[in-house]
């Protein structure tokens, strides 16, 4: 019985450290194409960034009905920002 025991935690111990080693490599790739893409590639984000146009006038006031109402008047809007 104790053989069977001993083949057990030996399959287990060179599954995980498999397993282990295995992920290592796929993180380890996955950093440097994140590396490699940021690196080589034309920066949109930049772009996006500077163009945070303000929201219209029909927009603000679509805004401030809802809240007035979902607040029943109580609450006001202090400032718009758009999330990412």
């Amino acid at each position: 019985m104790s053989e069977n025991i001993e083949l057990a935690l030996q399959l287990l111990i060179v599954g995980m450290l498999s397993v282990f080693f295995i992920l290592g490599i796929v993180t380890g790739l996955a950093r440097m194409l994140i590396l490699l893409v940021n690196k080589f590639a034309p920066g949109h984000h930049t772009q996006l960034a500077q163009k945070s146009p303000s929201p219209s006038l029909r927009e603000i006031a679509i805004l401030t009905a809802t809240v007035e109402h979902i607040t029943i008047g109580k609450g006001t809007i202090e400032s718009i920002k758009k999330l990412k």
